[in-house]
């Protein structure tokens, strides 16, 4: 894990204390599909289509989760929701972008903290669902 004594909430603030590329940096988002929270986990550069995770979770209804609704179910706030270790067991999704690099960074629980972790390592740790379920800007 490395502390940074600049914020890194977002993914550019991330990519930016670590010297990398903002898109790899892992955005750890909670929405809620049919009132259950689920994870997913994507390119700091790409944005999640609600629509195509309601087609892959076969869910009626999906929106992203306030900040007290990811931090009640994840037990971290908005900025350091790290893709695993969460209070409880949460579905995850990660988006097949991801996969195009060995390695990535992921928040750590906290608005300062990231890790590095190879992207094999994360979906078997999240014990994930592969899904192309991201829009590239500018590819929409």
């Amino acid at each position: 894990m490395r502390r940074f004594s600049a914020t890194t909430r977002t993914a550019e603030d991330a990519a930016r204390e670590i010297g990398t590329e903002v898109r790899r940096i892992v955005k750890s988002l909670v929405f809620i599909a049919d009132g259950r929270p689920v994870i997913v986990l994507c390119s700091g550069q790409n944005r999640v289509s609600v629509k195509r995770l309601e087609d892959i979770l076969r869910a009626r209804s999906v929106r992203r989760a306030t900040a007290d609704e990811a931090k009640a179910h994840t037990g971290f706030p908005v900025g350091g929701v790290p893709p695993f270790g969460h209070d409880r067991v949460l579905p995850v999704i990660v988006d097949e972008t991801l996969t195009r690099f060995d390695t990535v960074w992921a928040a750590a629980g906290l608005p300062d903290a990231v890790f590095e972790i190879d992207v094999g390592e994360l979906v078997r740790l999240t014990d994930g669902r592969r899904a192309a379920i991201a829009t590239v800007p500018g590819m929409e």
